[in-house]
């Protein structure tokens, strides 16, 4: 075999090595992008370098391996759940304490299932992010506002509870890690539940105490619906039914 030979066989394999490599960070890269989604991202910002973050959220991964984390039973769940409802209930009279007991329970429920929470709150966030990488951003942001100083406004408040929610709903298991990270900003405190409660009750007072000269009318057309419903389920119309044309042959043999 001629040097020639020899060269072009060990650049192609240099090639095939090289590709090999590029094509494993690429899969590596997708794989990291899928499981942490947003938090990837995040991790990207933060750090500065795909190369470093991914490092780091790999590293995230394996950590996590180590705990012998569990599910929790339904005495267990029930239980937190309604430690949680008390929580929501106490939001209207005092939010910033229900800010810190939200806190306390998500770390109470944490350990429950075994997570360690020990360390510090940025470790525990990520140790949670493996699990839960589409709310534990919410937790970050609700850990903010609860370590606030100074006043905070009412919405901040009332945000930051909804989104220890979302964290407590996935750790107790009542909503996927795979649902959408907004389901914090789509969940109602239960100060705006009892606002609209009493806005609509307002609302139905005034109702009833105008005259409404419209209301047999909306009560005959209701009855109208009802029984254009039970026609139309039956297929045709009676022999003897007024509202519609008669059979042909049914109109025959009455004359």
């Amino acid at each position: 075999m001629s040097g020639t030979a020899v060269v072009l066989i060990i650049v192609v394999l240099l090639v095939l090595v090289v590709l090999g490599i590029v094509l494993s960070r690429r899969r590596r890269s997708t794989q990291l992008q899928q499981h942490f989604g947003p938090e990837y991202e995040r991790s990207v910002a933060a750090t500065g370098d795909r190369r470093s973050a991914e490092a780091e959220l790999a590293e995230r991964r394996q950590r996590r391996e180590e705990f012998d984390v569990r599910d929790l039973n339904p005495e267990e769940r029930d239980r937190f759940r309604g430690s949680w409802n008390e929580i929501q209930r106490g939001f209207v009279d005092d939010p910033r304490q229900s800010l810190q007991a939200a806190d306390l329970l998500v770390a109470e429920i944490m350990r429950a299932r075994g997570y360690p929470v020990d360390d510090d709150f940025d470790r525990r966030a990520d140790d949670l992010s493996v699990d839960h990488p589409r709310v534990v951003q919410h937790y970050r942001e609700a850990r903010q506002v609860r370590d606030s100083s100074g006043e905070v406004d009412t919405e901040r408040q009332r945000t930051a509870v909804t989104s220890y929610r979302s964290l407590i709903d996935a750790l107790l298991g009542d909503s996927d890690t795979a649902d959408t990270a907004d389901t914090a900003g789509d969940a109602t405190s239960a100060h705006d539940t009892r606002r609209t409660e009493d806005a609509d009750a307002r609302r139905e007072v005034r109702h009833d105490s105008q005259p409404d000269g419209n209301a047999a009318d909306r009560v005959d057309d209701t009855s109208a619906g009802r029984h254009a419903l039970r026609h139309d389920e039956s297929g045709a119309a009676g022999p003897d039914d007024t509202r519609g044309a008669r059979n042909p042959r049914t109109e025959e043999h009455t004359r």
